[in-house]
């Protein structure tokens, strides 16, 4: 890979790691890190160990670092607390911290989840209003990042999906065990509001703000990135059984109020407006649609 510029890319086992290694590799030497998944070629990083990382990026000089690394489980943050503040806020500043240091472009994934969901869709200077401690975590991490680097991005996406290793690595494919399983009644939210979005397509914009941060130092602060599709998790569940044979869902019960006893709070509607990273950045990715995509991988093992 000589001649490329370096990318790492923390977190590059997650769902969305993997699709963002896989998106730049085209362009750029590629390095995923990982602390519990290690398989080749990842290289083992502890994101929360600051000197760890600064041998890292010192060892590796890359051009940009992007920090998908995080505690992305809102019911998981709720009960613990300590855990998710230190991946998703101190160890994401020091990241950003050693990027402004070594001269590195820095972007820190955040979520749409900073939003209280009540006057959607949000611009990136929309005011933040987490309802949940994971979001409350990923709006600490996006300011203490800014503080740590003024050149920081951050990029708030919603909820996604893609090909994923086990079905509960992701708030979508883990429906589809529920959905098969005909014999349990389950309640499925037809209230909160989603816009569920592929890695693949955030990978590719990802890839391109890169790109354009190489020529152009306006990119940084805050991007959004969403698909266009409004869709509730059982109206997911719907499209994903069409597909997936026309499997029976009267088991499904249709959940229409806001939820009374989740661990964690969620948004009813944070929709996420795409302009500045249309308008500004010049970057226009056409998501796939939510039942193409299903249509084209539920039959293969690239559905789980």
């Amino acid at each position: 890979m000589e001649g490329k510029p370096t990318v790492i890319v923390t977190g590059g086992s997650g769902l969305l790691g993997r699709a963002v290694v896989r998106a730049m590799q085209k362009d750029f030497n590629v390095i995923g890190t990982a602390f519990s998944r290690i398989q080749a070629p990842l290289v083992k990083l502890d994101i929360t160990n600051r000197e760890a990382t600064k041998a890292l990026l010192d060892e590796y000089k890359p051009v940009a670092v992007i920090q998908c690394a995080a505690e992305r489980r809102p019911d998981v943050a709720e009960k613990d607390k300590d855990g998710a503040h230190l991946i998703n806020v101190t160890s994401a500043a020091w990241v950003a911290e050693e990027c402004k240091r070594i001269g590195a472009w820095f972007c820190y994934i955040s979520t749409d989840y900073v939003f209280d969901g009540k006057n959607p869709p949000y611009e990136v200077d929309s005011a933040p209003n987490p309802i949940q401690f994971y979001g409350q975590s990923k709006w600490e991490g996006e300011k203490a990042c800014l503080a740590a680097n003024a050149d920081a991005t951050i990029l708030r996406v919603p909820i996604l999906y893609g090909k994923v290793e086990y079905f509960d690595e992701c708030a979508v494919n883990c429906l589809v065990p529920i959905i098969l399983n005909g014999s349990k009644k389950v309640g499925m939210d037809d209230y909160q509001v989603r816009y569920p979005t592929n890695v693949d397509d955030v990978g590719r914009a990802l890839a391109a703000l890169v790109s354009k941060s190489l020529t152009d130092k306006t990119v940084k602060g805050v991007y959004h990135f969403c698909a266009k599709e409004r869709i509730s998790k059982y109206e997911m569940c719907l499209i994903m059984a069409e597909v997936l044979g026309g499997v029976d869902t009267s088991h499904l019960e249709p959940l229409r109020e806001a939820p009374k006893e989740a661990t964690a709070s969620r948004p009813y509607n944070a929709q996420l407006s795409n302009k500045r990273i249309e308008e500004e950045a010049g970057i226009h990715i056409q998501c796939v649609p939510f039942k193409t995509w299903w249509t084209e991988n539920a039959a293969t093992k690239g559905l789980i």
